[in-house]
């Protein structure tokens, strides 16, 4: 399953980009499939436009680990490169419809992914996380991401994937929540959006199931192979994410 853009998963994602099979949210810097903004095949090219294109919207994020009642989020280590590569290429058949990384994957990817994961964050520009659950913590089943895409208007945007063989557990509706807090209560955003290609109905229940309103569609958003993807773009308001927290805290999805 995937969200986003940041793959960017999006560039969280980046990253988004959610559908059955590998969740993820194309939200670009990396992820579950939740959308993003870039159209070329690999994380790290994704990743530099939105660099480009955010210049100079740095802002703080702290690298400690986060929890929910299940997993862990913690940035992405050089030495992580061994298990991404595993949880990319074992959801392939799943990712490759939604993400115009995938195609061509391999080690060297996962090597460039996490250059550019770790620099993007030491820069302040986007916030990429390993999904791990707390009962097995060396096991990578997935991307979340969270990162700007306006400052004057505070809007960010989340992006995620989850590995094929975790799909239907909730994880990837548990690591947005987490994200979504990191957005709201540590970035001060006013909104948060998830672009999740337009067919993705696992990634739009996810948005459904945490309070995200549909906006509209993107069409052509993505290229993925020779095919464009539409994209449709869901978002939530501080006020909103408000009014939904206590629900999240006495679920376990936030700290």
């Amino acid at each position: 399953m995937w969200s986003g853009r940041r793959v960017r998963t999006t560039r969280m994602s980046p990253a988004s980009s959610s559908y059955k099979g590998t969740r993820t949210a194309y939200s670009a810097p990396g992820g579950s499939t939740t959308g993003g903004r870039a159209f070329r095949r690999d994380h790290v090219s994704i990743r530099r436009a939105y660099r480009d294109r955010l210049g100079s919207m740095a802002t703080h994020v702290h690298s400690q680990p986060r929890y929910t009642k299940r997993l862990m989020l913690r940035p992405f280590r050089r030495r992580d490169v061994a298990a991404m590569h595993e949880a990319v290429s074992t959801s392939l058949d799943d990712l490759q419809p939604w993400l115009p990384w995938v195609e061509g994957y391999d080690r060297s990817s996962a090597q460039r992914f996490i250059r550019e994961s770790v620099g993007a964050w030491a820069e302040g520009r986007a916030f990429d996380f390993t999904i791990r659950t707390i009962d097995d913590p060396n096991r990578h089943i997935g991307n979340v991401s969270v990162w700007p895409t306006s400052q004057q208007n505070r809007i960010g945007e989340v992006g995620y994937w989850i590995r094929s063989d975790e799909t239907g557990r909730g994880f990837g509706a548990e690591a947005t929540t987490r994200a979504m807090q990191i957005g709201f209560e540590e970035m001060d955003f006013h909104k948060v959006q998830l672009r999740i290609a337009v067919g993705n109905v696992a990634s739009d229940r996810i948005a459904e199931k945490l309070g995200f309103v549909q906006e509209g569609t993107l069409r052509h958003e993505v290229k993925v192979g020779t095919q464009w993807l539409d994209h449709t773009i869901w978002s939530m308001l501080e006020q909103e994410w408000w009014s939904h927290r206590d629900r999240h805290r006495a679920e376990g999805t936030i700290s």
